[in-house]
Order: structure tokens, then C-alpha cells, then sequence
């Protein structure tokens, strides 16, 4: 399919994801102060929707990508689309906590079916081994989702309410988001006739696949729970180290035009590399800007645009490594496995960060960090070898 064809597909799905990242995995970080101050809920209750949700992502993943591979990504999105919709809904009335969680139940399965994974499982399923540059440019919109969305979701709770927010938001997914995927995301070609038959393309991995399929795993595991702490305690931390709240903010701003920024340097290569050097790239970029946060070095913005810089190109590489390392034909399957433990680390990290924050100190937390992302540049050496 030729590139003209494939804009206003990719141009579809870039919409998609602003608006359901927007309204769910970023949902929280502006609605959660004013849901708390409204109910008396506690905070940690209904920041703990959020994790819910990634929980239920993580376990219905594998399915997801098994629904994508046999009947292609157009009815899972428009399926997301209409449970995003369900659970905002369910949030917007909920008059207790456990009403408020269900509701954050729906949300984890339509993040499971709409998120980024499921999105790349769909542009693979259409376009086979030419997928890689569709998944680049999806991430470059995907980029924006929080510049778009937290000033929404702000201007929402402000003049409608925390409830009113989600009822809008619940609106748009069905009014712009399943047209979009309705109208927009073709129908996914045929599997060949082997597929149904032939082992190699469904069955068990073989010993080096397996190999490399546990190693990148560990760094989707590994890579998501540096992403959720940075996230969730970069304020905590830099203010630990004496930067007032207000440029903790605005240093935490320049993340985002970072990560957008290493998605268009990337896009310029043009996929003339292979995607491994853009995971090590990432990572060596992550683990740079850790190093030198970690170690209070003066040039706080500077080391932030470096790992949003890594962060960036880490979402493609999350999306193309699995591409190259698998095959066309597998990876929907083998992308909603790996989708799994990414997200239950995602899930799990804020919390475990707060514990070590309370009975430890900010500066442990940045040691962990820190070991981290050194951690996951071991594992892409090893990756590397078993390529």
C-alpha cells in the first residue's frame, strides 16, 4: 500500500490513541486531586484506579493480540472505544469507591484493546514486514496525547466538573473515536492458508525465538517501571533535591517535546537501521540522563531532554523490535504477550517507588532508578547476542 494510502489510516489511529491514552493513562494526574477533594475518597484509592486498570490491561493482552491476529485490529479498536466509553461513564456516576474502581475495570479493557500495543498489533496485521514506518509516525502522535489532553481535562473539571470530564470524555469515544476506526481502519487481509496449519506460525516459540522473546520481555518490564517512577515521583524527587515546585514543573514539562523530537529524528533515518540500534539508542539514552540526575549534576533540563529523548524512541522500538525479531505473520500474537508484564510493571512501580520514598529516601529511589536502566542495557547486550 502506498504511503498516500496509508496517512488518513495512521492519521485515524494517531487520533485514537491521543484520546484514549488522554482519557485513561493520563486521566488521573489531573482528575485525581479533584475526585478525592469532592468524595473524601481517599487519594491513594483513586490513584489506585489507574494500576486496577493496568492490571486488567496486562492479563487480557495476550487475548487481545490473539482476537487481532485472527479477525484483524478494526473490531478490537472499535470494542476499546466502546468500553473506554462504558467505564467513564461508570466513573461519572459512581457514588461510592468500589463503584468508581468497576469503572476503572472497563477502562484496563478498553487501555488493553486500544492502547499502543493493540494499535501496533493493527498496523502489522495490515501492512506485514512494511509496518515499520507506520508505527514510527503512530508514536510521533501519540506523542501529543498528554499536550492535548491535560489541558483538556483541565479546562473540563473546571467548568463541568471532575464528573462532567469523563461524561465528555466518554462522548468523544463515541462520537469521534469508533467513526474514526469504523470508517478509516480497513479491514485486515486474509492470514495466509498456512497459518491455521502450519506450527511454526502459531505454535510454541522455538529455543532462540524463546530466548530472545524472555530477554525483550525483560526490558518491556524493566523499561515500563522506570517509565511509570519517572512519571509518577519525578516531582517528589527534584524537589527533594531543592528545586522548587514550580521549576520542577517546567523541567518536567520539557519531557514531552523531547520524546516528540527523537520520534522525528528517527523517523528521518527512514528505518535504514535495524530496529535494535533504536532500543539500544533509547536505552543508552534513558540510562544517560539517569546517570547524571542521579548524581545531582548541575543541567536539570538538559538531562531530562535526554531521557525523554530515550523515552521517545523507546515507544518505537517497544512497537518494530518485535517486527524484525518475529515476522509479520506472528505479531499480533507475540506483541500481545509481551504487552503482559510490561504493564503489570507499569502497574506495580508507583506504589513499590512510594514504599521506597517513605521507609528509604528520594535519593534510593533514584539509585533504583538508576539501576535500572543499567540493568536493561545489560539485557539488550544480550538481546543483541541472540539476535
Amino acid at each position: 500500500m502506498s504511503e498516500a494510502r496509508r496517512w488518513p489510516v495512521i492519521s485515524a489511529l494517531g487520533v485514537v490513541q491521543i484520546l484514549t491514552w488522554g482519557s485513561s493513562f493520563y486521566l488521573p494526574a489531573v482528575l485525581a486531586g479533584p475526585v478525592a477533594e469532592s468524595t473524601s475518597w481517599p487519594l491513594a484509592g483513586v490513584v489506585g484506579g489507574l494500576s486496577l486498570g493496568l492490571l486488567v490491561a496486562a492479563f487480557a493482552s495476550p487475548h487481545v493480540g490473539a482476537a487481532i491476529h485472527r479477525h484483524g485490529g478494526r473490531p478490537v479498536l472499535a470494542l476499546a472505544a466502546l468500553l473506554l466509553a462504558a467505564g467513564l461513564t461508570m466513573l461519572a456516576l459512581a457514588p461510592v469507591l468500589p463503584v468508581y474502581l468497576a469503572g476503572w475495570l472497563l477502562l484496563g479493557l478498553g487501555m488493553g484493546c486500544g492502547l499502543y500495543d493493540p494499535a501496533f498489533a493493527t498496523l502489522g496485521r495490515l501492512y506485514g514486514a512494511e509496518a515499520r514506518p507506520a508505527i514510527t509516525s503512530l508514536t510521533l502522535w501519540g506523542g501529543f496525547a498528554s499536550t492535548v489532553c491535560w489541558p483538556l481535562s483541565a479546562f473540563l473539571v473546571a467548568h463541568v466538573g471532575w464528573r462532567g470530564a469523563c461524561l465528555a470524555y466518554a462522548g468523544l469515544h463515541l462520537a469521534v473515536t469508533l467513526p474514526l476506526v469504523l470508517l478509516l481502519i480497513p479491514t485486515a487481509p486474509a492470514l495466509p492458508a498456512a497459518t491455521g496449519h502450519h506450527p511454526a506460525d502459531t505454535g510454541p516459540l522455538s529455543g532462540a525465538e524463546r530466548r530472545a522473546f524472555l530477554l525483550f520481555a525483560g526490558v518491556l518490564i524493566l523499561g515500563g517501571a522506570i517509565m511509570s517512577l519517572v512519571s509518577v515521583h519525578l516531582l517528589t524527587l527534584l524537589q527533594a533535591r531543592g528545586v522548587a515546585l514550580a521549576s520542577a514543573v517546567s523541567y518536567g514539562a520539557l519531557i514531552g517535546p523531547a520524546q516528540v523530537g527523537a520520534r522525528i529524528v528517527e523517523m528521518s533515518f527512514k528505518g535504514q537501521h535495524h530496529p535494535l540500534w533504536t532500543l539500544t539508542a533509547a536505552l543508552g539514552l534513558v540510562a544517560l540522563g539517569l546517570v547524571l540526575l542521579a548524581f545531582g549534576l548541575p543541567g536539570v533540563g538538559v538531562w531530562l531532554v535526554l531521557y525523554g529523548g530515550g523515552n521517545g524512541i523507546y515507544s518505537i522500538a517497544r512497537g518494530t523490535v518485535p517486527l524484525a525479531l518475529f515476522g509479520p505473520v506472528r505479531y499480533p500474537l507475540v506483541v500481545g504477550r509481551l504487552a503482559r508484564p510490561g504493564l503489570i510493571a507499569q502497574a506495580l512501580a508507583p506504589p513499590a517507588g512510594a514504599f521506597v520514598l517513605t521507609h528509604a529516601s528520594p535519593n534510593a529511589l533514584w539509585w533504583l532508578l538508576l539501576a535500572l536502566s543499567l540493568a536493561n542495557l545489560g539485557l539488550v547486550g544480550s538481546l543483541w547476542r541472540a539476535r
